[in-house]
């Protein structure tokens, strides 16, 4: 019996693609069936998994992803060779529409007047377009150059725009993990004010309502010893170093954050760290929930003897 739909032919590069138009609204995998009737579920399943299914020139894995009349879907019946990931970056997520990376301290998320090569979004735009030279990245939001953890990308403009547009319901949890100076008492607060930005780039936090945007920050001890806490920290708003300054307030500054008040940096780094992410995925409409923990090295410090942590 013949595939209802028998376009083979070979690529420039020598593999074997089949191309067809979709002509009803189903999903991805129903099609593949109903199109390659001589091809087994099991391959079909497997050429998905293995991102050798492209609509509309981009790669798809979901085999429920939802097909309208006249989109273009093209299969390569042999496995591309694998793209590795950049070292510097932990891509904890991928699929049609978002990225999510658990960024290292020390990395810019986007490029700077003096630094603009190595950035999270050049390498990451890297990554996609090794695949496909015509993939692109979108930046959804940002964490300081020093900060560590989850960071999330669009790959396409109108997903970037509908998240930033709907921010506010479509993410559902930003939780924070940080170590900062001293004995926090209260062990669990809400932290208040309106923050605005010098020309000199620092951000200063006040109680007057027409001075800046309000920003609201909720804390919660989880360790401590008389010198540190280590704080769960939830955003309520996204001001831009919003969390620094809210612990400079509370004269509990983060750990290495000299900017806003912190002593000597004996971790070598700033010890904040995005930990929790979750939102509404913008296609599928499903919560998505990233956990990365609490870092080792943060962890680390409530085992030493107080005089290694000083």
């Amino acid at each position: 019996m013949m595939d209802k739909n028998d376009k083979t032919k070979a690529s420039a590069g020598g593999k074997k693609l089949s191309t067809y138009k979709v002509t009803s609204k189903e999903t991805l995998l129903v099609s593949l069936i109903d199109n390659f009737p001589n091809k087994s579920r099991k391959l079909l399943k497997a050429v998905l998994k293995d991102r050798q299914v492209s609509v509309e020139g981009k790669a798809v894995t979901q085999f429920d992803y939802v097909l309208i009349p006249g989109q273009d879907v093209v299969v390569s019946w042999e496995k591309a060779k694998e793209v590795l990931q950049p070292r510097e970056l932990n891509i904890v997520h991928i699929d049609e529409d978002i990225i999510v990376i658990d960024k290292p301290p020390g990395l810019l998320t986007v490029a700077t007047d003096k630094e603009k090569r190595k950035t999270a979004y050049s390498m990451l735009s890297a990554y996609v377009k090794a695949e496909n030279p015509d993939n692109k990245i979108f930046i959804i939001h940002r964490l300081d150059r020093e900060t560590s953890g989850l960071l999330m990308f669009a790959r396409s403009e109108r997903v970037k725009q509908q998240i930033q547009e709907t921010w506010n319901t479509t993410i559902g949890e930003r939780t924070y993990v940080g170590v900062v100076e001293g004995e926090v008492d209260p062990p669990a607060g809400t932290i208040s004010s309106w923050l605005t930005e010098s020309s000199a780039f620092i951000v200063y936090s006040s109680q007057n309502s027409q001075a800046g945007k309000k920003a609201i920050t909720h804390y919660k001890k989880i360790d401590g010893t008389k010198d540190l806490s280590l704080l769960e920290i939830n955003l309520e708003t996204g001001r831009k170093h919003q969390i620094r300054v809210h612990m400079q307030d509370i004269e509990h500054p983060i750990v290495g954050d000299k900017k806003y008040g912190a002593g000597a940096n004996f971790m070598g780094r700033m010890a904040l760290h995005a930990m929790v992410l979750s939102f509404t995925h913008p296609r599928t409409g499903e919560v998505c929930r990233f956990d990365t923990g609490v870092p080792s090295k943060f962890k680390q410090l409530f085992r030493l003897p107080a005089k290694k942590r000083k």
